[in-house]
């Protein structure tokens, strides 16, 4: 395998552990403050199917929580194997962000999620909401300190070069950097949006296998609901992060447009098929002046072209394509959303159609389909950059031949393949099983001196036998 290039492998096996492991976390980011949702409506009211669709959920973040763990302690691994010089060049930085998440954010998960699987009618109902609180304030934390370090790495601030070392001068710029709020903002409404869609669509896969409970339909609107009041804000933060984006990183917003001229007048490209080599674009089809009106505000704006960053801009077709994808996929959640939502008002859950059901179903992995473009069109679009200005790419490759990380990544890809399909497979076979309640046993005293309807009084949330 000499003929390998160990750092183009390198490249793509860090690509693929990533790619994995956020597939996780973008699921219990929200789905933490969506169970607490069901779990406050429950204290509020009483109402059974509240809990019925907690119980459900909650399997379904326990399972995303040990996943993410697990492909987060594999991907960590290949900062001392593969990019060794990124600890050595901007550890200093990179270190104590890191070591926050753990101590504030990955702990609280680990200590309280044991609470909200197993603590029925084990603790007060107070304390097991609590925990609830803590999980799901624990999930926005991890995000927010992995995404302060994301966002340094594309736009830093605060820190001094010493002998080619990083040292930071200023943590409140480190962390407050130009990036961060709208990468931060972006990625935990990527996160609601994913959420909102996996429990309608699974919950529609339930409603047509004939599980017509009330915490199924609460469910599925409550998740139809979500995702029509997030998309239209996601729209306007996308607006806000791409312009952002044009400031400190005009080569990524280039090529996002497939724009080779600086000019005017910059059509907004829907399709086309970038040629780095001959500097132009096949077959393309635009709106005029689209790209100037929308990053511009002015349909005569300039917009930058690649070739003012020739050699130091992204690959272009990867960039290109993965924003539309994103983009494609976001209008069409917009559309699917607001749809259903008008329907399910309108003759409410029995007179949703079949073929609506069916989409929902279709999509309801659809939100990882659009966090991994984007996060490639995020990660892809940094390049030759691994810390913009700071630390390429290469530099940051350690001394790994590329036997080892070839035969690494064939081992890898197969594990993560089997896993995930495993993954998936658990959750539906979850969802034929269903999780209602047994009728009339008390779940937790209720205010006023009431008894909620649930579970026995030693039976654990646990996954079916």
């Amino acid at each position: 395998m000499s003929e390998l290039d160990p750092f183009i492998l390198s490249r793509i096996q860090f690509a693929a552990n990533i790619s994995f492991h956020i597939l996780f976390p973008t699921i219990t980011i929200a789905l933490g403050w969506v169970l607490l949702a069901f779990k406050l409506a429950f204290n509020r009211t009483g109402n059974e199917a509240w809990m019925d669709a907690y119980r459900f959920w909650v399997k379904v973040f326990a399972l995303s929580f040990a996943m993410g763990v697990v492909s987060g302690i594999t991907m960590s691994f290949q900062f001392g194997t593969n990019w060794p010089g990124f600890m050595e060049r901007v550890g200093n930085i990179a270190g104590p962000l890191l070591a926050y998440e753990v101590l504030t954010a990955f702990f609280l998960e680990a200590v309280f999620l044991g609470i909200m699987l197993f603590g029925f009618r084990r603790v007060p109902n107070w304390v097991h909401t609590l925990a609830t609180v803590l999980v799901a304030a624990g999930t926005t934390l991890s995000a927010f300190w992995i995404l302060v370090l994301n966002s340094w790495m594309h736009t830093p601030a605060g820190f001094e070069l010493r002998d080619g070392v990083v040292h930071a001068t200023n943590w409140a710029q480190v962390i407050f950097n130009p990036s961060m709020p709208y990468r931060l903002t972006h990625m935990l409404i990527a996160s609601g949006l994913t959420v909102a869609f996996l429990i309608a669509g699974i919950s529609a896969y339930r409603w047509l296998r004939g599980d017509r409970g009330d915490g199924v339909a609460k469910a599925l609107r409550s998740a139809i609901a979500m995702a029509a009041l997030l998309i239209p804000v996601q729209i306007l933060v996308g607006d806000l992060h791409g312009l952002n984006t044009l400031e400190h990183q005009p080569a990524k917003v280039a090529a996002m447009e497939g724009n080779w001229e600086t000019r005017p007048n910059v059509p907004l490209v829907l399709f086309a098929i970038p040629d780095e080599e001959a500097r132009t674009n096949h077959l393309e089809i635009g709106i005029p002046n689209g790209a100037s009106l929308i990053l511009k505000h002015d349909p005569n704006g300039v917009v930058p072209g690649l070739n003012d960053f020739v050699g130091e801009h992204p690959p272009v077709a990867p960039v290109f394509w993965g924003f539309r994808v994103m983009v494609g996929i976001g209008m069409l959640m917009l559309l699917v959303s607001w749809f259903t939502w008008w329907k399910i008002r309108r003759k409410g859950m029995e007179g949703a159609p079949r073929w609506l059901l069916q989409l929902l179903v279709g999509m309801a992995f659809s939100g990882w389909v659009a966090t991994l473009a984007g996060w490639y069109v995020t990660e892809i679009g940094r390049q030759p950059w691994l810390v913009t200005g700071v630390l390429t790419t290469k530099d940051a490759l350690g001394p790994v031949p590329a036997g080892m990380v070839a035969t690494t990544l064939i081992l890898y890809l197969a594990i993560y393949a089997a896993l995930l399909a495993a993954y998936v497979l658990v959750i539906f076979q979850l969802a034929k099983r269903g999780d209602a309640a047994p009728q009339g046993k008390p779940m937790f005293p209720m205010p006023g001196g009431g008894e909620g309807p649930a579970r026995p009084l030693r039976e654990p949330l646990a996954p079916a036998e």
